[in-house]
């Protein structure tokens, strides 16, 4: 499963919960301090630190995670996750 450029709180538990096993759910969207950067800005839209990871926490092993400052295709806050259903 892919997600990128999107958050929506209340259906995140859901995508985890939709990982086959064996299948892996990769996840990229803005973070908080994205806002310096221009939209999205408001805060219902921006991950905070550490969420991608609670979020799969006992669901999901995380292959790989990032959250910080990215320069392509434009300056931004992002933060990506990789897990997979064991």
């Amino acid at each position: 499963m892919v997600v990128v450029n999107y958050l929506y709180r209340p259906l995140l538990p859901l995508l985890v919960e939709a990982v086959a096993p064996g299948g892996m759910l990769l996840y990229d969207t803005f973070a908080v301090g994205n806002e310096a950067f221009g939209r999205p800005s408001n805060p219902d839209f921006l991950l905070r630190p550490g969420e991608l990871p609670a979020a799969v926490a006992g669901e999901l092993s995380v292959l790989d995670y990032f959250h910080g400052r990215v320069e392509r295709p434009n300056p931004a806050i992002r933060q990506k996750i990789c897990g997979r259903r064991g």
